[in-house]
């Protein structure tokens, strides 16, 4: 299961596996307060984009589709995420006041996306095949 976050709310056992996923540290919290068992700074966007973005609602659609291309650029900063969820919650923890349009949204949102494709493309290849005649 795939949870979000912001770094301000309190912590919860129900988090599981708790991982930042931003570049920047969130103010005025120390790392005590957050209670993280990881940070991965490299699946957060580039600073460019990032900077571009600004948390603009009307840059949204565009927000994502630019980020999923850093993503799938960069397997290897969220790959360990994905094999994560598969043993366990992990909570994605952002810092972000616009709880609907921001990195941690649309990453979660990718590596969903990356899971369904995974079982899709497992459950084909364990099918059994035809007889050819």
């Amino acid at each position: 299961m795939l949870r979000l976050k912001r770094a301000y709310e309190p912590v919860s056992r129900a988090d599981g596996m708790r991982v930042l996923v931003e570049r920047l540290w969130p103010r005025c919290v120390s790392k005590a307060e957050l209670h993280l068992d990881g940070w991965i700074k490299d699946v957060a966007p580039s600073t460019e984009l990032r900077r571009w973005f600004s948390h603009d609602p009307e840059k949204w659609p565009e927000f994502r589709a630019l980020y999923f291309r850093e993503l799938d650029s960069r397997p290897e900063s969220w790959r360990p995420l994905l094999s994560a969820v598969r043993r366990r919650t992990v909570t994605l923890v952002y810092s972000s006041h616009d709880e609907g349009h921001n990195n941690a949204v649309a990453l979660k949102d990718y590596l969903q996306t990356k899971e369904r494709r995974r079982r899709r493309q497992s459950s084909v290849s364990r099918r059994p095949r035809r007889a050819v005649r």
